[in-house]
């Protein structure tokens, strides 16, 4: 049965109107090269007509189709030659994405391939594309005009999987394996790698890999674009005014989200995104001479560990308010698709569960420490992110009726947040000495020891090594469990995001310049200290052969840190820690060619695994450089402690927490 399916949209309301009655949704149905006009729903006039087996295209301004439809059948797709270049001719069986908000009044379509899938030849000018159909019926498209390439961009839009990877990256193996001349610049070499690194989907810049290493036969997963390794990469585009690379990355890893994910028969939650994606570019139907680019993404299924990734819708938000902020374009986060996806990121990490804690619950492995770490529970890093997260979806989603209860929810969570973190993690001599006489087995509504934390949890390391100036926020909290252990990236974010207040955020930054020896030393900084070791080792990690003491994530020194730090020394007004940390890395970055990162206690040695040109690595560097150079746009990440949360949680503080909480005048917000 054929729908003819006529709508207009022309206002926020006529489409949350059609929404609602169930006519269609066209977040997915819009190609995401088509030009702007098309791609902006709220100025489009749509004339669709929708078949159960296939789906043709119409409308008033020109859509461009060398974009992305998801396919479970290619079909019969053939080219012909206009005007010299060749061009999609036939086209049978396409079949809509319908996702999670691509529902059809009628009969469904077909369910959800694994790939997203995009015909791809570049023009060389602008022309028309006569797309026919099983049915005789043709859409007029127009190619858009690709700008040119510099010539180490052109050599690297190669596909990243169709072939081995040193084989698809064989100009970029070259280029990394030259030395630098003496004119050239760290930071005009750190920028050749990077772009270098760029991944293209249709022609157009959409991330760049985890690394691009011509030493490596083998790439496992290396060859794939990390939303959390491209948040570095992203941030440098953006203070470089390239903008394009990062509104693509966010556009289409939005278009993953709705994927079907499914391990094992059971799917995760709405609104989790990848981990990972990998551009693959295969023939199209024997004809060598033709290819596509698909888009495969991974959730963790396939990842070591099956975890999935909990940090990758937080960072997603994270780059969205960066590039708006940076950019000026507020337009990308105002589109109906972002703000649809990020209401969805929002209500899987505000959903209810058993947990009595504000924080999120995750499991091992679920951010950047991506192995059996002990960091189960509720990390500190994952807070952080949360944390920042919440603050920037408030600031961008779009004032609705329909979102009360959503940001009734996400404010409410950022008060507890913020008060659980700076009460219960925070670290310093006296509450070091004041654990130390905690009693045990309280059962009581005004109990001191609330977690009921035994003081011989305390490590002998920590008394000896908790300067007496400064303190930070400990790794986790669970029920009789305290993780001592400093994470850096939890503690440096947490005061980018104002997750610490002023005093502890100065404390934290004194604590690293008086522990500048075990921090940072030859190599900035470490991921955690100090390492497991020992038995210790063998029980938390299971005996990881890659996490080794000092090594990797078990204290091992990661430079791509340093832009972390960086920032959070500018919000603090002290960029000479930041400086200081620079100079150390550059002093070795470019010799030792890039690093993933650094082993032994002073990280002396490069990793014993790390692999080299690591991207975040040179993205890392290059942001801390740009942002040293000009601290004002360091503010498109840092978030401004609220003044109302400020003054809600004040007011908690002078009813002394540690009192009893009576139950009496508690004002609790319900959602319904």
């Amino acid at each position: 049965m054929l729908f003819h399916v006529n709508v207009l949209i022309k206002s926020r309301n006529y489409y949350n109107s059609c929404k609602a009655e169930g006519i269609i949704n066209f977040r997915y149905l819009l190609t995401m090269g088509a030009s702007e006009a098309a791609l902006q729903l709220l100025s489009s006039e749509l004339s669709c007509q929708v078949r159960t087996s296939s789906i043709l295209v119409k409308s008033n301004s020109l859509l461009c189709y060398e974009r992305c439809f998801k396919a479970r059948n290619y079909g019969d797709w053939r080219y012909k030659q206009i005007n010299g270049i060749k061009k999609l001719q036939d086209c049978s069986s396409l079949h809509a994405f319908h996702g999670l908000h691509s529902v059809f009044r009628g009969e469904k379509l077909h369910s959800q391939s694994n790939l997203l899938i995009c015909n791809y030849q570049q023009p060389e000018r602008v022309s028309e594309t006569i797309i026919k159909g099983g049915n005789g019926k043709s859409m007029h498209t127009v190619s858009p005009k690709i700008p040119n390439l510099a010539p180490d961009e052109q050599n690297m839009k190669q596909e990243n999987g169709a072939r081995p990877f040193s084989e698809g990256f064989k100009t970029a193996a070259s280029v990394n394996s030259r030395p630098r001349t003496n004119t050239e610049s760290i930071e005009d070499e750190a920028w050749h790698f990077l772009r270098a690194a760029m991944v293209y989907y249709c022609g157009s810049p959409v991330g760049t890999i985890a690394a691009n290493d011509p030493s490596e036969a083998t790439m496992l997963n290396y060859d794939q674009v990390f939303i959390r390794d491209f948040i570095p990469s992203g941030i440098a585009f953006l203070l470089k005014g390239e903008y394009d690379i990062v509104r693509n990355f966010i556009l289409h890893t939005l278009q993953l989200q709705s994927w079907e994910k499914t391990m094992d028969c059971y799917s995760p939650g709405q609104g989790l995104m990848p981990a990972s994606f990998k551009v693959r570019t295969i023939p199209l139907d024997n004809d060598e001479s033709a290819t596509e680019d698909v888009l495969d993404p991974d959730f963790g299924e396939a990842a070591i560990g099956r975890v999935a990734p909990v940090d990758s819708g937080l960072w997603w938000i994270i780059l969205l308010r960066a590039y708006g902020k940076c950019s000026g374009d507020l337009s990308l986060q105002e589109r109906v698709d972002v703000q649809t996806g990020m209401k969805m990121i929002l209500r899987l990490c505000l959903a209810d569960g058993f947990d009595m804690f504000p924080t999120l619950l995750v499991t091992d492995g679920s951010c950047m420490i991506d192995r059996r770490m002990g960091i189960h529970g509720h990390p500190l890093e994952i807070q952080a992110l949360y944390y920042s997260a919440l603050l920037g979806a408030r600031e961008m989603l779009a004032p609705e009726e329909a979102s009360t209860d959503l940001v009734r929810a996400l404010n409410n969570r950022l008060l507890a947040l913020s008060f659980h973190i700076r009460e219960y993690y925070w670290i310093d001599v006296k509450k070091l000495n004041e654990i130390y006489r905690y009693k045990t087995e309280e059962y009581s509504y005004d109990a001191i020891n609330k977690f009921n934390i035994y003081p011989d949890q305390i490590p002998p390391w920590l008394v000896e090594w908790m300067p007496s100036e400064g303190g930070y926020l400990i790794g986790n909290l669970q029920p009789a469990h305290m993780d001592f252990r400093f994470f850096s990236l939890g503690n440096v974010w947490s005061i980018v995001s104002s997750l610490a207040n002023i005093d502890q955020s100065h404390a934290i930054l004194d604590l690293i310049e008086a522990k500048w020896e075990d921090l940072v030393a030859d190599m900035p900084l470490k991921i955690c200290y100090p390492a497991l070791e020992g038995q210790e080792w063998r029980i938390i990690t299971g005996g990881d052969p890659k996490n080794t003491p000092w090594s990797y994530h078990n204290g091992g020194s990661w430079p791509t840190l340093l832009w972390q730090l960086t920032v959070a020394c500018i919000k603090m007004k002290r960029p000479e820690i930041a400086e200081k940390a620079i100079k150390i890395a550059e002093r070795r970055l470019s010799r030792d060619r890039w690093p993933e990162y650094y082993d032994t206690r002073r990280g002396g040695f490069i990793g014993k695994q790390a692999r080299l040109f690591q991207t975040w690595t040179i993205a890392g560097y290059l942001v801390a450089k740009l942002l040293i150079a000009n601290p004002e746009a360091a503010k498109m990440v840092i978030n401004v402690e609220d003044t109302e949360l400020l003054s809600a949680f004040s007011s908690i503080l002078s009813s002394n927490p540690r009192r009893k909480r009576s139950r009496k005048g508690v004002k609790q917000s319900f959602i319904i």
